[in-house]
């Protein structure tokens, strides 16, 4: 124990010191954070590249451990591959997150190397156990793992928006394993989560609002990539799914905000590494929040999740599923509370009264094809324009067509006209319509207008050469229809 709390100051004390000199040396080579008043909005630059004090402070702690500690000392660890999966893979994914903090790396070249980095880790015994016994246990966990460590490392880069968020969300994730290790006797997790601890904590000194440092990708990548390698340690001890159900709930802000991401853009089909203002962290501050006490909300929020994850990996079993359905609750009304315009469009378009509209829609312009596609003259083509533009809630509706005109008029009230619009039907036709101020434009309408032209330009030729009945010629007036 003594050499947990040791390991931890050592970490503390060397990110604190290391920090402002880093700071200070980025700031003299303009190694800084430009504001931009779209995503940035800091008032002055900040030096960035904040990773580097905490990987070197955290490698440094360990380093003095093992040459200061006395020879007659062993030090247990329970896991013997843990730092020789944690320590080559996180230098991987430091490096790619250093060279995109200085040169710029396209996402494709970021997501590369931290798959490389993950599979490493993999590959030297970072895993999750949670498919024990099973048959394809090994074809089922490597996947997943990975998925795990990547979806992590983006994680918390992701929410890295906001003074001291990501540091703050990172401590927090630590401090909760740190403890369920200490609890369950896992002496080797705690070993490597302790020095992570105590330079986040020193780090968040100098990076809490309003921030004199930023962690860049360096940082973020590898504080979300060690988090991820700590739950799948973490999540060993059942051999079982629930045995990842603490680790997702430690890391619940970052992965939730994520997900939101991804599902965002989804449904307003923008790329997915394109960047938005529309993080939790974008939505708290929207809310009206100044930036510190937005940090300090969700510092509340990681907080309550750290909780149930304890909950959840000192409970017994049968309480799990209740625990379980608490949690996903309060993230349901937390993620109603923060109004993404998204998913309540989503909601009202998956509601039972909004898919039978889209249902009696299609099956409106289905049948109104076919009607198009039957027309054998341009008479037989004009009464369905009239039935049409009569559903539609049209005025009037004017059809020019191979030198022959016709009018129907659906609107005799002296109400004002608020539009009047002209469709080409081709090279030989148009349609005129117009629509009263007080009538409102059904959804169907683009839909249907389209239709009609498209069928009309499809069937020009074949409506051109129909023999015109004699008692058919000239312009037709039909005033007062239904």
């Amino acid at each position: 124990m003594h050499a947990i709390v040791g390991l931890g100051m050592t970490a503390f004390l060397l990110c604190l010191v290391a920090t402002p000199l880093c700071r200070d040396i980025f700031q003299r080579f303009n190694i800084v954070d430009q504001p931009d008043n779209v995503r940035k909005f800091h008032l002055k630059p900040i030096p960035r590249i904040g990773g580097i004090p905490i990987v070197f402070s955290y490698a440094g702690a360990l380093g003095l451990m093992l040459i200061l500690a006395p020879h007659d000392a062993k030090i247990s660890v329970q896991h013997g591959k843990l730092l020789w999966s944690l320590l080559p893979a996180t230098g991987l994914v430091f490096l790619t997150g250093l060279a995109d903090d200085i040169i710029g790396l396209k996402p494709w070249q970021k997501l590369s190397g931290q798959t490389v980095a993950a599979v490493l880790a993999v590959a030297l015994g970072a895993r999750t156990s949670i498919l024990d016994g099973h048959p394809y246990s090994g074809w089922l966990t490597i996947p997943l793992s990975l998925i795990w460590l990547v979806g992590c490392t983006n994680a918390v880069n992701l929410i890295d928006g906001l003074d001291g968020l990501a540091a703050g969300v990172g401590l927090f994730a630590t401090l909760v394993t740190l403890l369920a290790a200490l609890i369950s006797g896992n002496l080797g997790l705690a070993m490597a989560t302790v020095p992570l601890a105590g330079c986040l904590l020193a780090f968040l000194h100098y990076n809490f609002s309003p921030a004199s440092i930023f962690l860049g990708d360096c940082g973020s990548l590898t504080i979300g990539f060690m988090l991820g390698c700590f739950g799948l340690i973490w999540s060993q001890r059942t051999g079982t799914m629930l045995g990842m159900a603490a680790p997702l709930m430690a890391l619940a802000l970052p992965l939730v905000d994520v997900g939101l991401s991804i599902c965002r853009r989804f449904l307003r089909s923008a790329p997915i590494f394109e960047g938005d203002r529309g993080h939790i962290h974008h939505m708290v501050l929207a809310l009206g929040f100044k930036p510190r006490s937005a940090a300090l909300i969700l510092y509340g929020v990681c907080g309550i999740a750290a909780l149930f994850a304890l909950l959840v990996c000192f409970s017994r079993f049968e309480y799990f599923g209740f625990i379980l359905l608490l949690f996903c609750s309060l993230v349901w009304v937390g993620i109603n509370c923060l109004g993404y315009i998204e998913f309540r469009a989503a909601r009202r378009a998956l509601s039972r009264k909004m898919i039978f509209r889209v249902l009696r829609e299609e099956i409106y312009l289905h049948e109104l094809n076919r009607s198009l596609m039957e027309a054998e003259s341009i008479e037989d083509f004009w009464k369905v324009v009239c039935k049409t533009c009569h559903d539609m809630r049209f005025a009037t509706v004017r059809m020019y067509l191979h030198d022959r005109s016709f009018l129907e008029v659906f609107n005799t009230s002296d109400s004002d006209l608020s539009w009047k619009m002209t469709l080409s039907l081709g090279r030989e036709g148009r349609l005129v319509l117009t629509r009263a101020s007080e009538d409102k434009p059904p959804i169907l309408m683009v839909s249907v207008l389209n239709h009609l032209q498209e069928c009309m330009i499809k069937k020009e030729h074949t409506l051109a050469t129909t023999p015109i009945p004699s008692s058919r010629t000239g312009t037709h007036v039909i005033s007062g229809a239904a």
